[in-house]
């Protein structure tokens, strides 16, 4: 066989020579990529890419739209409001951030109804429920709150119904054009109260006291007595 720790000439030691060249440390794979594809036209068909082109165009065409909404629904604010929820998940469950709408019960605490809740910008979801009384207390803050700062127009005319502003002078306020109304705070809680560890926190065990009130609970009734 050929040896190939020594010199070589002609034809063949070129050959190797190139491949040596193009051989990468290790026990890898020779580097042969294929970047000179045919993009409209190859064996396969056509290459149907998905290109970007139109994002500038896209860009002012929402910008546009947003301006003809914000015409077509003046005075009232460009953004619904919308409740702070919790993340879902025990990783992500410390965060805060804008739900998808209020719950009819925090909607009733606040004395709004539903139908008067999508005429003044007050973001409704019929299937959302509360199991946080801390959660569900600060959104009806958050209504009330929003209540306060609101300004009601007459529906028709000057004449004022109840519920309208009545002050003629604090009417004239200008549209607000933020994408959100009252962001949420979606830092995690704090902060945190730090306390010495005693002994006792130290020899304690979470596990046999969960072991001991799982036992309990199931031979609550074999040992009651008769």
């Amino acid at each position: 066989g050929v040896r190939f720790g020594g010199s070589f000439s002609g034809p063949f030691s070129q050959t190797y020579r190139q491949v040596a060249d193009k051989m990468v440390k290790h026990n890898k794979i020779i580097p042969n990529a294929h970047f000179h594809k045919k993009w409209q036209s190859s064996s396969r068909g056509p290459l149907h890419l998905i290109t970007w082109f139109d994002q500038p165009g896209k860009k002012k065409a929402r910008r546009l739209k947003r301006a003809a909404k914000a015409a077509a629904i003046v005075p009232r604010p460009l953004a619904r409001l919308r409740p702070v929820v919790r993340c879902p998940t025990e990783k992500h469950c410390a965060k805060v951030r804008l739900g998808r709408g209020f719950s009819l019960a925090e909607l009733k605490a606040a004395k709004i109804t539903p139908q008067i809740a999508n005429s003044i910008g007050v973001a409704v979801d019929h299937r959302r429920t509360n199991k946080s009384t801390n959660a569900f207390s600060s959104n009806v803050q958050r209504l009330q709150g929003y209540k306060a700062k609101l300004v009601m127009f007459p529906k028709k005319g000057t004449k004022v119904k109840t519920g309208d502003t009545k002050d003629a002078s604090a009417r004239d306020v200008t549209q607000s054009l933020e994408k959100t109304l009252m962001p949420a705070d979606g830092s995690p809680d704090g902060p945190f109260d730090f306390i010495e560890v005693s002994s006792e926190m130290k020899n304690h065990s979470s596990y046999q006291q969960l072991c001991e009130t799982r036992n309990a609970k199931k031979l609550a009734g074999e040992e009651a007595p008769v």
